[in-house]
């Protein structure tokens, strides 16, 4: 019990965070998912439009693709207990004069991951979506093993389990990516399938 009310505190905390409310188009609305028996942590960039209206993660095209990547239909994807979500940034950073979004503020990571995982000692498998959470992660604990781009990255997986798994992140660019790069959805998307259906049978 006193495990639980001390990660009750914590979400009420990240809940409340303004840290970089100057910098958000829409205000803040941190939404993550932590979960004491988390065998599984995800992490994303951050959330787009539709998370930050609706507060569910992952509750848009983006989120689909990666539940068929593991897997998980919508019901087992966010009601699994074994499942944590927690991205590089917490808030919708905005649009990008590019016409994606804005990368994670980087006040989100320092501030609040290392507090998260202390909370979910169980976690196997941590998924690093995109180039932002494989830089962070894969920078701090395996120093000199992130390749040059994500693609090689991703392209060698092998090279970081069984802590880390990285990927493309699911969205709509990475389309032509996909098509690009055949491996991804016929070698490593059958073996996160196969990790996950044993994190949440």
């Amino acid at each position: 019990m006193a495990s639980l009310t001390a990660l009750d505190a914590l979400q009420r905390k990240i809940a409340a965070c303004d840290i970089c409310a100057a910098h958000l188009p829409l205000g803040p609305r941190p939404v993550v998912r932590l979960k004491p028996a988390a065998r599984l942590l995800i992490i994303g960039q951050a959330p787009g439009t539709k998370v930050h209206e609706t507060g569910i993660p992952w509750n848009d095209p983006s989120g689909d693709r990666l539940r068929d990547w593991l897997g998980l239909d919508r019901n087992a994807f966010y009601n699994s207990p074994h499942i944590a979500i927690v991205p590089m940034g917490f808030c919708y950073p905005g649009r990008a004069n590019s016409g994606g979004d804005n990368p994670p503020r980087p006040e989100c990571a320092p501030e609040w991951h290392e507090r998260a995982l202390a909370h979910m000692p169980d976690i196997e498998l941590t998924l690093l979506v995109g180039q932002y959470a494989q830089k962070h992660y894969l920078d701090h604990y395996l120093p000199g093993e992130r390749e040059k781009t994500m693609t090689a990255t991703v392209a060698h997986w092998r090279n970081y389990l069984p802590r880390f798994l990285p990927t493309p992140h699911p969205s709509w660019r990475t389309t032509g990516w996909l098509k690009k790069n055949p491996w991804f959805e016929s070698d490593v998307a059958p073996y996160l399938h196969a990790r996950v259906q044993a994190f949440t049978a």
